[in-house]
């Protein structure tokens, strides 16, 4: 069952080439964090080309219930009126997520440090996902977290009456978690330092810097060092919301693998900390360019035009890399399937706490439609069919996993025979326009009957 509705069970049958303009929704990572952020800040933040996927529909309603009033102007214009740091109202009912992962872990940070209660909740997908990650470091500052077993949702959040700054090395690379620790530390006096030994998206930081925030940034001996000087005023922003690399990467990889395709993707942000999968890609033999680089809203963007790529070969994607793609490793197979010899990704045990087990839920799909796949705790092997020789033909199950629908949908476009996902409905939470974006370029997707 979807997360917010019946299932809606897709097929995608092998289609001719594609080709086009694929304009993409913005960025998720930053519209989740443009709407905290402008919450947070004192006076009026406006906001265009926000993501309207329900993940940040929910988190506009989360501000909403803290006290910000936030408001859709349409196509993608949003302003929030916020309430300054330290100024969050107790919500008076519980604050639902739905299925992210992102939105109920940063706000969760945002709050930690208000004296002020709220309980959190969301779908069968986010309430079973470890919470103990973030809501262990924000107790350092003095918040409490009650939870089921394991530090699952619902849960309860008590907000840190007299916080206090914290210093934090994070054990897992995760931007979650991090921008968790620097919006608690928002409002904790002195200084809050956090360390990471592989850095991770820096979205955070840079948006803190642009409302105001003091946030320095430097590489020691125990890693990348972020510094972020509490109780600041943060001054309201106009934010460019760039288009997502994470959405980009369906397109992108579905014209890689399409003969005859020529797909151009614009505005796509290309931040050094989320465009691993493209880099992974030109190893592998992708033919792709990148046109008209820019600068816009202190995120690098270009147009970026994927085609046809027969000459793809396998390699070793690099552990190091992995928290710049961490999203992406679930296409990254499906091209993984269609190129010759073994790709190999490593270091990458944070898919299986994603809104599913991401590497079990990506193997038993691509092995049933005829791809050879081997596993591990943190690392799975894709030995690839070949161009446009892939079986296909199996039913793939998406686990509420907007990302792994997404990817089977894409594997069934250059298979042999039709692919079909037991329920696309989750995709409407990052990629609401997904259908007919992907129909507009010359796919053959369809809706069946549940």
């Amino acid at each position: 069952m979807s997360s917010h509705g019946n299932p809606i069970p897709m097929i995608s049958s092998p289609c001719g080439a594609l080709s086009g303009v694929a304009e993409v929704p913005g960025d998720k990572s930053i519209s989740h964090r443009s709407l905290i952020l402008g919450a947070l800040a004192v006076g009026e933040t406006t906001i265009t080309g926000l993501l309207e996927g329900q993940d940040v529909l929910d988190t506009a309603k989360a501000m909403r219930a803290f006290g910000a009033e936030v408001t859709d102007h349409g196509g993608g214009s949003w302003s929030v009126h916020g309430v300054g740091v330290g100024g969050f109202a107790e919500p008076e009912s519980v604050i639902d997520c739905g299925n992210s992962g992102t939105g109920v872990r940063l706000i969760m940070g945002a709050m930690a440090t208000s004296p002020i209660t709220a309980t959190f909740f969301g779908d069968a997908s986010l309430n079973g996902r470890p919470m103990a990650r973030v809501t262990d470091p924000l107790t350092l500052f003095g918040c409490q977290a009650v939870g089921r077993a394991g530090g699952r949702l619902p849960m309860t959040l008590v907000g840190a009456k007299d916080p206090v700054p914290v210093r934090y090395e994070v054990p897992v690379p995760s931007a979650q978690v991090k921008s968790a620790v620097l919006l608690a530390g928002l409002n904790a006096p002195g200084q809050t330092v956090v360390i990471e030994a592989e850095a991770t998206r820096d979205h955070t930081e840079r948006m803190l810097r642009g409302f105001g925030a003091e946030v320095s940034v430097e590489e020691t001996e125990a890693g990348r060092t972020i510094t972020l000087t509490g109780q600041p005023e943060l001054r309201p922003q106009h934010i460019e919301v760039p288009r997502d690399p994470s959405s980009a990467a369906f397109p992108v990889c579905a014209a890689l693998i399409v003969p005859g395709s020529d797909v151009l993707v614009p505005g796509i942000g290309l931040n050094p900390t989320r465009a691993g999968l493209f880099t992974s890609l030109q190893e592998m033999g992708a033919d792709l360019t990148f046109e008209n680089l820019r600068e816009e809203g202190g995120e690098p963007v270009a147009d970026l035009r994927a085609r046809y790529s027969p000459q793809m070969k396998g390699i070793e994607v690099p552990p190091e890399r992995a928290a710049s793609m961490i999203d992406e490793y679930p296409v990254l197979s499906v091209v993984a399937a269609n190129a010759k010899g073994e790709t190999v990704m490593r270091g990458v045990k944070e898919l299986r706490v994603k809104e599913s087990d991401r590497i079990e839920a990506m193997a038993t799909g691509l092995r049933a439609n005829g791809v050879e796949v081997s596993d591990g705790p943190d690392w799975w092997t894709v030995t690839g069919c070949g161009p446009g020789e892939v079986p296909g033909g199996a039913l793939c199950a998406s686990q509420l996993d907007h990302r792994i629908a997404m990817s089977f949908l894409i594997l069934g476009m250059a298979a042999k025979a039709p692919v079909r996902v037991d329920d696309g409905g989750p995709i409407a939470t990052s990629f609401p326009i997904f259908e007919p974006l992907m129909a507009g370029l010359g796919s053959d997707l369809q809706r069946e009957e549940a």
